[in-house]
């Protein structure tokens, strides 16, 4: 006799709203934006003036084209130095990611839970026909798994 359907015994009322929030009702419709034709210099000054380790780089048409983060910038510092190149000169365009990973606003907010788990990422553009609307960070998670505490888990 096999197993047909396990789960365990649940702690209280099991809210059916919870069940169904999704991206667009936890992400940040305040973005931080940048363009490819934008300097790296441009990029660690909005980067620390913001306090955000990365933003998404988008086109005329606020279509996500790549990322761009501390790292890359720290990469473009280091390199500057080596080779003896000017910052100013360096364009976001030569040190963003290209592999973008988005997330759509329809997704569950614990499927995109996972979603962080599985991919590494602390952050993902939210995109919808194509265009960026928000970004959900992994603290949008939280916060929003905060708010639902009492509803689907025990919270001492």
């Amino acid at each position: 006799m096999g197993i047909k359907n396990f789960q365990g015994k649940q702690v209280g009322d099991v809210n059916l709203k919870a069940e169904k929030i999704t991206v667009r009702d936890c992400m940040s419709k305040s973005m931080v934006l940048f363009k490819k034709e934008q300097s790296i210099i441009e990029v660690v000054e909005t980067l620390i003036k913001f306090r955000v380790s990365g933003g998404p780089v988008i086109d005329d048409q606020k279509c996500v084209i790549g990322v761009i983060s501390e790292g890359d910038c720290v990469k473009q510092i280091s390199e500057s130095r080596y080779y003896n190149m000017p910052m100013e000169d360096t364009s976001v365009e030569k040190y963003m990611s290209r592999d973008v990973e988005t997330i759509s606003p329809e997704v569950n907010l614990f499927d995109a839970a996972n979603f962080f788990l599985t991919s590494k990422r602390r952050r993902f553009p939210v995109v919808e026909d194509g265009k960026i609307i928000g970004i959900v960070s992994q603290k949008d998670i939280l916060r929003t798994a905060l708010m639902l505490k009492g509803f689907s888990w025990k919270h001492k």
